[in-house]
């Protein structure tokens, strides 16, 4: 089942210097069950792609598509509508957790507010009895519920907002950036913890990292971004060991694999930086850093084309109709 489904969505901000497309045309599809990871440098629009999803982004921002959350379209809804789809159709947690939570009360406050407010019948022990449960089921004491946001590590604080976000039961979770600043070992008990909240609740999840070696090892289906547009997706698997687009074998470089022999050698940085996005270069916005780029990436922007079973890139140097693209 289609829990979420982004239809040629685009993100422009309106700003002093002009307007500023921050996401362009993306679609994409993610399924009850099923983990979807979107990776790219800071800049991508990946942020931007996941406040879009329940209309966080600022009233600046013009969006165009269409966002359908179980076939309702979130971007014509009522604001009331709205409020009440937040946290209990979809959630997201927010990238940095220090900030994102409330410093001036206790985290078991915090965590009951979303029940409190789409319950209007849970009296305050029934809230505080799920809170309880939500602070187990991320693998936390219940006596950490007294605490302040600045008494918890980070990857405490990360659980923290994983069991608000979790709150009133969504059916579709997006964590930004869930494993940002923590150390390797934290790392990996959040991605476990959220991979096993899939399996258990049946969620349909969205990852959005930077790092491919973490998505690669929690994701079903991988979406690569660069300049607001997705330039890669497909199977996790199959994108990373066949990557198609030289942006998507680029960011797997930089990351070296552990028990290769070639893992000896440094990773390889990607030379320059991402395009402003209010400035983009003509034709391909990668080809000024693309080590494979030919005369006519300077004059095409390739949209998606297949190239394998539901894998897609948008590179020139893919034939054209290879296989039926599917996102």
């Amino acid at each position: 089942m289609t829990l979420l489904r982004l239809e040629d969505l685009s993100v422009t901000y309106r700003t002093a210097d002009g307007p500023v497309p921050a996401v362009r045309g993306v679609s994409l599809e993610v399924e009850a069950g099923s983990i979807v990871g979107v990776a790219g440098e800071s800049g991508s629009g990946k942020s931007t792609l996941a406040a879009t999803v329940l209309r966080l982004t600022p009233a600046t921002a013009r969006v165009q598509g269409r966002v359908l959350l179980d076939d309702e379209d979130v971007l014509a809804m009522s604001f009331g509508r709205l409020r009440a789809v937040r946290w209990a159709q979809a959630a997201i947690v927010f990238q940095g957790a220090l900030h994102s939570l409330n410093p001036l009360r206790r985290v078991g406050q915090q965590i009951a507010e979303p029940i409190q407010l789409h319950e209007r019948t849970a009296t305050r022990r029934v809230a505080d009895r799920r809170v309880s449960e939500l602070l187990d089921q991320v693998g936390l004491t219940e006596r950490l519920a007294a605490s302040y946001p600045h008494q918890l590590s980070g990857g405490q604080r990360q659980r923290v907002m994983i069991a608000m976000a979790l709150a009133c039961k969504p059916r579709l979770l997006i964590a930004d950036e869930p494993t940002t600043a923590l150390d390797v070992m934290v790392q990996a008990q959040v991605l476990d913890l959220l991979t096993g909240l899939v399996r258990e609740l049946g969620l349909g999840l969205v990852v959005i990292s930077h790092d491919l070696s973490v998505l690669g090892q929690t994701c079903d289906r991988l979406a690569v971004m660069y300049a607001g547009r997705v330039v890669e997706h497909g199977p996790s698997a199959d994108v990373l060991a066949r990557a198609r687009h030289p942006y998507t074998r680029a960011l797997s470089a930089a990351f070296p694999t552990i028990g290769d022999a070639a893992a000896r050698f440094a990773p390889r940085g990607l030379p320059g930086d991402p395009p402003w996005p209010g400035d983009l270069p003509g034709g391909c916005p990668f080809h000024p850093r693309c080590p494979d780029a030919v005369d006519v990436c300077r004059s095409e922007d390739v949209r998606l084309r297949g190239c394998g079973p539901q894998h897609s890139a948008a590179c020139v140097l893919v034939p054209v109709g290879a296989e039926r693209v599917t996102t």
